[in-house]
């Protein structure tokens, strides 16, 4: 797992798979695997946060008053999610994803053996999220302005940037790119997929095209 907090922000964070922390679900029925926290400050545990559920058994999600998250599917023949309002929601291979509230109750059922997804979960009134599924072939160009963190985890297949820290990300690997000075572009080269998520604060974020490069 990677943490930060201000003032110990490097401009780009390598975190390798097989450092995600193995923890207990909130509510103790399941496992997930910590990529990376993103530090809140006072009584704020944190403002984004990124793991991998393990659902290896039919079993109620933790709730999150003030969470959004979004879930996709990352192994598995699929996940059947069933809200408490009635909505019933199938995750199908390979990367189906759902996003909702962390407050709704919901019950994951995992459709077989092995099945895991990408967890992500951030607060909305500190910093607004946007994610984006892409292939990787050749080169992306991803520009990032000063306050955002943009977040790149490698589905399948290989990642690098093109300057600075060259060493290769993997599958299950994650990228966080940050700009400490003012805006940065970044070119990454590779061959595979990706999920790309770009955190902007609320007090500075707009409706805008993604700033990056295919």
């Amino acid at each position: 797992m990677s943490e930060t907090s201000s003032g110990e922000l490097s401009a780009v964070q390598r975190i390798d798979a097989h450092d995600a922390r193995r923890v207990r679900w909130r509510n103790g029925l399941g496992w997930t695997r910590e990529i990376h926290v993103e530090s809140g400050v006072g009584d704020e545990a944190w403002i984004w946060r990124l793991s991998i559920a393990e659902i290896e058994q039919i079993a109620a999600f933790s709730r999150f008053e003030g969470v959004e998250r979004e879930l996709m599917l990352l192994t598995g023949d699929g996940l059947t999610l069933r809200f408490d309002d009635g909505q019933v929601s199938n995750l199908q291979p390979p990367h189906a994803r759902l996003c909702f509230s962390g407050e709704r109750s919901v019950r994951g059922e995992p459709l077989g053996p092995g099945v895991s997804a990408l967890n992500l979960m951030w607060r909305p009134d500190r910093v607004e999220a946007s994610t984006w599924h892409r292939p990787l072939v050749g080169t992306m160009v991803v520009f990032v302005d000063p306050g955002e963190c943009w977040l790149l985890h490698v589905l399948a297949g290989h990642a690098r940037l093109v300057a600075g820290d060259t060493r290769v990300v993997e599958r299950g690997d994650t990228l966080l790119l940050r700009a400490p000075e003012g805006r940065c572009r970044y070119v990454l080269d590779g061959g595979g997929e990706v999920v790309l998520t770009r955190f902007q604060p609320v007090s500075v974020s707009s409706i805008r095209s993604p700033d990056l490069q295919v």
